[in-house]
């Protein structure tokens, strides 16, 4: 993504210098029950569809996306996966194909009401890609690239509380001010994680992050997305049936035609799963 697309996920300020998801504060009971039986929802689709054109992508999802925890979304190529993704953010609204119907609310919110600005929207719901894509600057600067646009004050500390929350301070605190473009594959994808959370957003949305990295790397980011959950909502899309048995709380399988077979607890999607299609396709019998 270049760098003007990136300051789509940047977000805006109000007149008081924080951020706005409209033109007042969306505010919500912040507790968090991920173990008893009620868990905060923080993400909701009723009835979600998106279509390309006249392809339809997603059909008629409902879905709740829980607080601070990992929900993994999974099922084969073509299934409406990453549509899903990007429209928690409105990152489809950069699509000039696409159309929404249906209803997505963030913390009571209809996101796609026409008083909530999606730029703000995007610092609240930061977005890791699926390649790493630091700018061409340094370490210092990607992480502060985002505070920088919305004219938000920065400072090394928070440079510094970043890096270390995408567990990568210990190797980078001594080459700040060096290019980002010099680190490994893996450095990188922790970097564009530090500079997601720099903006302090609530949910992560993860796009096949460690699909292009080696298992050493992999591993770390695994690491990483269980540590995050101790502050942030972690939504994530993979390929990898056992990375999502690993790391998730949650998982929801789509299957062909964007449509949502299942959602449960990951135990129970890969242990006893409700529907046929998602027990074939764990056990690779298609997909």
């Amino acid at each position: 993504m270049s760098e003007p697309d990136q300051e789509t996920q940047a977000g805006s300020t109000d007149e008081t210098g924080n951020s706005s998801l409209i033109e007042t504060h969306v505010t919500s009971d912040t507790s968090v029950d991920t173990q008893g039986e009620n868990p905060t929802s923080v993400v909701e689709t009723r009835n979600l569809s998106v279509y390309y054109d006249e392809e339809q992508a997603l059909d008629d999802v409902n879905l709740d996306i829980y607080e601070q925890e990992v929900t993994a979304i999974i099922g084969p190529s073509g299934c409406g996966k990453s549509t899903f993704l990007r429209c928690i953010n409105r990152m489809n609204d950069l699509v000039e194909a696409a159309t929404i119907e249906g209803e997505l609310r963030f913390r009571g919110t209809d996101i796609y009401g026409d008083n909530v600005d999606p730029v703000a929207l995007r610092r609240q719901i930061g977005m890791v890609f699926q390649h790493p894509n630091p700018f061409p600057k340094s370490i210092y600067d990607n992480v502060a690239y985002g505070l920088r646009v919305q004219d938000e004050t920065v400072t090394d500390e928070i440079v510094e509380t970043a890096l270390k929350r995408a567990a990568l301070w210990e190797e980078v605190k001594d080459q700040l001010h060096t290019s980002a473009l010099d680190l490994s594959g893996g450095q990188q994808q922790r970097l564009c994680i530090a500079r997601a959370i720099a903006v302090n957003p609530d949910v992560l949305l993860m796009d096949e992050p460690a699909s292009a990295l080696d298992p050493i790397a992999t591993s770390k980011i695994e690491d990483l997305i269980e540590d995050l959950t101790s502050e942030y909502t972690v939504i994530i899309v993979t390929h990898n049936m056992q990375q999502a048995a690993r790391i998730s709380d949650r998982t929801a399988v789509f299957l062909t035609g964007g449509e949502l077979v299942e959602f449960d607890h990951t135990t129970t999607i890969f242990e006893n799963p409700a529907d046929d299609r998602v027990e074939d396709y764990i056990t690779g019998k298609f997909g």
